[in-house]
C-alpha cells in the first residue's frame, strides 16, 4: 500500500512532480528503484499496522481472515502479486495455503526473508514484473494483490491477462487499490482532502522525477469503468466490488487515508473476479 497520492500539480518540471506520459520501461525502472530505495522506511513506518502475518486489504484494516474474499485457501496454490514483504502470503500459509510471493523490488523481498527467519516460516519469493509472470499456464488456484503492482503499471490489462493465464479454470483473482474516486481529490488527510480539485477522468500518470527529468516514482489512474473493462477483457467475471467503510475505532492516518476522509468518501476498491 503506497501512500503517495495523485493530487499534485499538473505539468511535471525537471526535479519536480506532476503529470506526464510514461512508457512501460521507464515505469518499471522507476518502480523497482523507488521501492528498493524506500522499502526500509516503508516497513519501519507501516510494519506495525500491516503485521508480519496479517492480511489486510487496505488502510481501512479490512482483514481477509474475516472477509474471506478469496474463499477457501487450505490446500490451494496462491499467487500474491506485488507482495512487498509477503505479510498477506504468510497469513495464508498459516491457514494451510501454498503461497508464492511476487514483487518487482528485491529489497522488499529481502524484508520478506527477514520476517520469515523471525517467524520460522518460508514463503517462496520471486522477483519479477507482474505484466510478465514467470509461471506456467494454470499454475495457481487463486491470485490476489493488496495495493500491489496495478497502480504502478501502465499495462493493467496486461497484468489481468497474465493472472488469467496462470490461474486454473474456476480460479479467483482479487485485487485492491486506492479507490479511483480519490484521484480527483488532493492527497490530504484533513478537510482539504474533501474538495475535488482534479478531473476524475484525467488518466495522465502522476510522476515524480529527478533533475535529469527521469521518473523516480510513477502512479497510474484508471476509472472504475476502465478497471471493469480490463477485468472483462482478460476473461474474468466480476462477482463483487467491495468498498470498505472506515471503522469507527480506527484512528490510523496513512498518507491521504484518515478517519476524516474515510468516513465520507471511499478510500479502497476491492475487485473480486472469477475465472470461468
Amino acid at each position: 500500500m503506497q501512500e503517495t497520492g495523485p493530487g499534485e500539480p499538473v505539468g511535471a518540471a525537471l526535479g519536480g512532480v506532476g503529470r506526464r506520459a510514461v512508457g512501460p520501461a521507464e515505469s518499471v525502472r522507476a518502480g523497482r528503484s523507488w521501492w528498493d530505495a524506500n522499502a526500509d522506511d516503508y516497513q519501519a513506518e507501516h510494519g506495525d499496522f500491516l503485521g508480519d502475518t496479517r492480511f489486510v486489504w487496505g488502510p481501512e484494516g479490512l482483514d481477509e481472515q474475516g472477509a474471506r474474499l478469496l474463499g477457501e485457501v487450505a490446500g490451494r496454490r496462491v499467487l500474491e502479486v506485488g507482495a512487498g514483504a509477503a505479510q498477506c502470503s504468510r497469513s495464508l500459509l498459516a491457514r494451510g495455503a501454498s503461497p508464492v510471493a511476487l514483487d518487482l523490488s528485491f529489497r522488499q523481498l529481502q524484508h520478506a526473508r527477514r520476517i520469515d527467519l523471525a517467524h520460522g516460516t518460508a514463503v517462496p519469493a520471486v522477483q519479477a514484473d507482474a505484466a510478465a509472470l514467470p509461471f506456467r499456464d494454470g499454475a495457481f488456484d487463486l491470485a490476489f494483490s493488496a495495493y500491489g503492482a496495478l497502480p504502478f503499471s501502465p499495462d493493467g490489462g496486461g497484468i489481468m491477462r497474465e493472472v488469467h493465464r496462470v490461474l486454473k479454470p474456476g480460479g479467483r483473482w482479487v485485487f485492491s487499490l486506492s479507490h479511483p474516486l480519490r484521484w480527483a481529490f488532493p492527497d490530504d488527510p484533513g478537510e482539504a482532502g474533501l474538495t475535488a480539485t482534479h478531473s476524475y477522468f484525467d488518466t495522465t500518470p502522476y510522476v515524480e522525477q529527478n533533475d535529469a527529468g527521469e521518473a523516480t516514482y510513477v502512479e497510474f489512474h484508471r476509472t472504475l469503468g476502465m478497471r471493469v473493462r480490463e477485468v472483462a477483457a482478460a476473461g474474468f467475471r466480476l462477482v463483487d466490488l467491495v468498498e470498505p467503510e472506515w471503522p469507527e475505532d480506527l484512528a490510523q492516518v496513512w498518507g491521504g487515508w484518515s478517519p476524516t476522509r474515510g468516513r465520507r468518501i471511499p478510500g479502497t476498491a476491492i475487485f473480486v473476479c472469477d475465472r470461468d
